[in-house]
């Protein structure tokens, strides 16, 4: 389990569960300003009983706000306490399930964070705002929208495609594991197109059919409308509910609502989704778990991918991590012991494609035997060019992976050598041409193009480097007549941008897309024959220990968009344009290897003493200068450095963060590591009460990160 054994305690243990009775203080989780140290429920009076997770109104300071009647142990007489009384309770409300309270209380103690924070942060936004009769109302006219489902009937074995034979030994392990206690967890670990969507659709039939509801996660806003339409068409007759930040606040509460009242069936969703109130939860499916978006990046930094593992235990659920790349962590729990892993997962495999297509051939490009002259022309060696044309000549598409949009990051004058840099951030404004502007990426700031140099007037200034918007228009320019389509955050921000751009490409409207990482994983193209990673190196000597892990990944889900109809499949190529072609991770790329790559890399994290071999966490701070966060950040380490030795853990020394300055506000880290979790949770919870201590007259903020993706 991600979380060791202090997670599988908390899960068996518990805690005691007492209803109030009238005339008794309710603890009440509510939304206390962060270091505080009001960090646990608070005290207050209720005339009459209410069970732990009732939604409550109640007075904090001067205002009302919402709050969730937490677990009491025995208390004392309300009449010995001066007390404030709760203002209204929303009966019209069964109350949040007790696995539901105990998932936030593990995460809130975990991630260091305080429980009302927590608990109230994972609410629609819009309940804070209604009384108990005006979500009374909005609960009637939900009830009158929301049509009776027909009546299920048992999927057609004879409409569905025929399982594979790894699939079928997948399912089977997964009802055998489902059947066990705890039912535990398996990694679905299949290549790109072995058909881990089909085996999820037929889990979830089985868990539908016997009454429960399934929870699925997916890492990003784009890929859910396309896994909703396929679970859809596959339980027309069965309510799908989704939670994601694309929708609007009414849109997600009454989706929650559905799913609290058991009126959902299946819930699908980003990682906020993890803590969906679901009363009869039978199943979690976490899909692509090794991609960064399920870590939370603010306020609370949970893994949703980590919290869905504790959360089948505590709700006795079998969870399905799905991957054709699993993130380090999850192998290692998935390797048995014997064989140095954790042993605490099963792994299941499909390791091939259906209808027995092969996966495309990888081709490394030397861009060190590419002439300067043809890599100042165009981004793309005359061999991928010439490539790309063959594609469009027979009536295939080709995919262009850039991760970097905009036209050029960076704008810069021959004469002086000025770049653009933001005035606000470690960072360069990049060029999109487009508009004519240099934006930030960062924190927003966008001016026009200057006509001239800012700094010596030379009106000869010039685009440094390539982005997504530069590669189509060089793509056009050298393939005239080719349809060139372009998918990125610039290109898809207006709503139903993405879905319109999607079917053109499903249509056979586009011949070659280029795009970001969002076009990279999860799209099901039919008539893609050829993908090329354009600019991959940089992450190959990244400070971050991730990095590498990453790139990867990326490149091994992008290459699995080509040749996925077995028609095609023949004839599909990953071309990947590297000054480092013999590089290890290539190696492995050009393998589509990922155990032997995962094996090599845990071998050099056991040797650095990296995590899953370590455990890490980041104290953060933010201040108007770098000297100031640091300051604070080494008295900080001096205030636990001697619990910190006892406990066997390590406080780093401090330094910046590796964007150092955003919005003006200047960013500095510690790290902290541990070889083991328990002594690293007990040294935060001890130290976190003296950090809220610590004066911070020129600190704007700070958090701790647990389990952090990136130092």
């Amino acid at each position: 389990m991600p979380f060791g054994e202090s997670g599988a305690d908390f899960a068996q243990e518990g805690r005691a569960v007492t209803a109030p009775t009238a005339g008794q203080r309710l603890a009440v989780a509510v939304d206390a300003p962060q270091h505080s140290g009001l960090d646990r429920p608070l005290d207050y009076l209720s005339e009459q009983a209410l069970a732990p997770g009732t939604l409550v109104r109640v007075p904090f300071g001067k205002r009302e706000v919402l709050g969730v009647v937490w677990d009491t142990g025995a208390d004392a007489p309300a009449e010995s306490m001066a007390l404030r009384g709760i203002v209204e309770h929303f009966g019209a409300l069964p109350p949040l399930p007790a696995a539901w309270r105990s998932l936030v209380e593990f995460a809130a103690g975990y991630y260091q964070r305080g429980v009302g924070e927590l608990a109230l942060a994972v609410l629609p936004a819009a309940l804070r705002d209604l009384d108990a009769a005006a979500l009374e109302r909005r609960l009637k006219r939900l009830r009158k929208k929301i049509a009776p489902p027909a009546a299920p009937a048992p999927a057609e074995q004879a409409s569905l495609r025929p399982l594979t034979e790894a699939q079928s030994a997948a399912l089977d392990a997964l009802r055998a594991q489902a059947a066990a206690e705890p039912p535990g967890v398996s990694l679905l670990h299949g290549v790109t197109g072995s058909g881990k969507t089909e085996v999820y659709l037929r889990e979830a039939q089985r868990v539908l059919d016997g009454g429960r509801q399934a929870l699925v996660l997916v890492p990003e806003i784009n890929l859910t409308p396309q896994l909703e339409a396929r679970f859809a068409e596959r339980f027309p007759n069965r309510r799908i509910v989704s939670l994601h930040s694309g929708l609007t606040p009414a849109q997600r509460l009454a989706h929650w609502l559905q799913a609290l009242l058991g009126e959902a069936d299946l819930v699908l969703g980003t990682r906020m989704a993890v803590f969906a109130p679901l009363p009869r939860l039978g199943l979690i499916v976490v899909d692509e778990e090794h991609d960064a978006s399920y870590k939370q990046q603010d306020g609370a930094r949970y893994s949703a991918r980590d919290l869905a593992v504790l959360r089948g235990r505590l709700e006795r659920a079998p969870v399905i991590l799905g991957s054709a790349t699993p993130s380090l962590e999850t192998w290692h729990n998935a390797l048995p012991i014997a064989d140095g892993g954790a042993g605490r997962y099963r792994r299941l495999v499909l390791a091939g494609r259906v209808g027995g297509g092969g996966l495309p051939r990888v081709r490394l490009l030397d861009m060190n035997q590419v002439p300067r002259e043809q890599q100042r022309a165009s981004a793309l060696a005359p061999a991928l060019m010439q490539a790309i044309a063959e594609r469009i000549a027979r009536g295939e598409q080709s995919l262009l992976l850039l991760n970097r949009r905009g036209y050029s990051p960076v704008l810069h004058c021959l004469d002086c050598s000025w770049k653009s840099g933001c005035p606000h951030c470690s960072a360069w404004r990049v060029f999109h041409k487009g508009d004519r502007t240099l934006r930030c990426h960062h924190c927003g700031f966008t001016e026009r193009v200057p006509r001239a140099c800012p700094d010596c007037g030379n009106a000869d200034i010039q685009p440094l480097g390539r982005g997504t918007e530069r590669l189509e228009e060089q793509l056009a320019q050298a393939l005239p007549g080719a349809r060139v389509a372009r998918l990125d955050a610039d290109t898809t921000r207006h709503a139903g941008a993405l879905a319109a751009g999607l079917a053109r490409v499903h249509a056979g409207e586009v011949d070659v897309l280029v795009g970001t990482q969002m076009v990279a994983k999860g799209h099901d193209f039919r008539r893609v024959t050829l993908v090329a990673a354009v600019q991959p190196d940089a992450a190959l000597f990244s400070s971050d220990f991730r990095a590498p892990e990453r790139l990867f990944a990326l490149l091994l889900q992008a290459a699995g968009r080509a040749g996925r109809d077995a028609a095609h499949a023949a004839a599909s190529e990953m071309w990947v344009q590297t000054w480092h072609p013999q590089h290890a991770l290539f190696a492995a790329l050009d393998r589509h290897d990922s155990e032997a790559y995962a094996h090599s890399q845990l071998a050099e994290r056991r040797q650095a003493g990296l995590p899953p071999y370590a455990h890490l966490a980041l104290l953060r701070a933010d201040a108007r200068t770098q000297e100031a966060a640091r300051a604070w950040l080494d008295a900080a380490a001096a205030l636990g450095s001697e619990a910190a030795a006892a406990a066997g853990v390590v406080l780093y020394p401090s330094v910046p963060t590796p964007m150092q300055r955003v919005a003006d506000v200047e960013r500095a880290q510690l790290l902290i590591e541990c070889a083991a979790r328990p002594p690293l949770q007990r040294f935060l919870a001890g130290w976190l009460p003296q950090l809220q201590g610590l004066k911070t007259p020129r600190v704007m903020r700070w958090a701790i990160d647990v389990d952090p993706l990136a130092i």
